[in-house]
């Protein structure tokens, strides 16, 4: 028997796939800078080459790609937990049963796949379930809920100042300097910097102070 062919290089193929699956879930709930899909290439390519050694069961390795959809659905679809839920499920019969030893059976200790199985299923709802929930959480609040409000100003605008809008103080500016106490509408907004014109005071409104 061979180094290649031991039951500790078995288990330890298995884990070098769950690390993959782990790694690859949390790159496509949370993309970032490419780290995590480097990591995650390199494991599951080490665990593909052991297929070579050890014969995959071809049943597995179609429940690891259902897996791999439901992750995907769970980041479209409602019910995110259900979805969720069977990818973890499918990763975890896939991954176990992924390996057989030459006579038949998995290659993969019955304890460490029953540990490690619980630890995905954990990973999965901690961990992958709060970053999906957290990446559709839209802003309570619309960036540009403040365009065409009208607020007061309160240090004159010469070519900046600042204007109580909608409940807060903004830094302002316009094209025209604007005294302190007249009325403007914001026309934009930039960062936290709001685009003010101010309004003219109508007809009616002038007729009335005249009178």
């Amino acid at each position: 028997m061979t180094v290649l062919n031991t039951p500790i290089f078995s288990n330890l193929l298995y884990l070098l796939l769950v690390a993959g699956l782990w790694l690859a879930a949390l790159a496509i709930v949370s993309p970032g800078t490419g780290t995590l899909e480097v990591l995650a290439f390199f494991a599951l390519a080490g665990a593909g080459l052991g297929t070579l050694i050890l014969p995959p069961n071809g049943w597995a390795v179609i429940v690891l790609i259902l897996g791999a959809v439901f992750l995907v659905l769970s980041l479209r679809m409602k019910r995110v937990e259900i979805w969720l839920g069977l990818s973890a499920v499918a990763f975890c019969l896939g991954s176990v049963f992924l390996f057989r030893l030459e006579e038949g059976g998995p290659a993969v200790h019955p304890l460490l796949a029953i540990l490690v199985s619980l630890m995905t299923l954990g990973f999965f709802w901690l961990a992958i379930r709060n970053a999906i929930l957290a990446h559709q959480v839209r802003p309570t609040i619309d960036p540009a809920f403040v365009v065409n409000q009208i607020g007061e100003v309160r240090t004159a605008i010469d070519p900046t100042g600042s204007v109580y809008v909608a409940g807060e103080l903004w830094t302002a500016r316009a094209d025209a300097p604007i005294a302190i106490g007249a009325s403007v509408r914001v026309l934009g907004r930039e960062g936290l910097i709001l685009s003010v014109e101010p309004i003219e005071p109508s007809e009616d409104d002038i007729s009335g102070e005249g009178g």
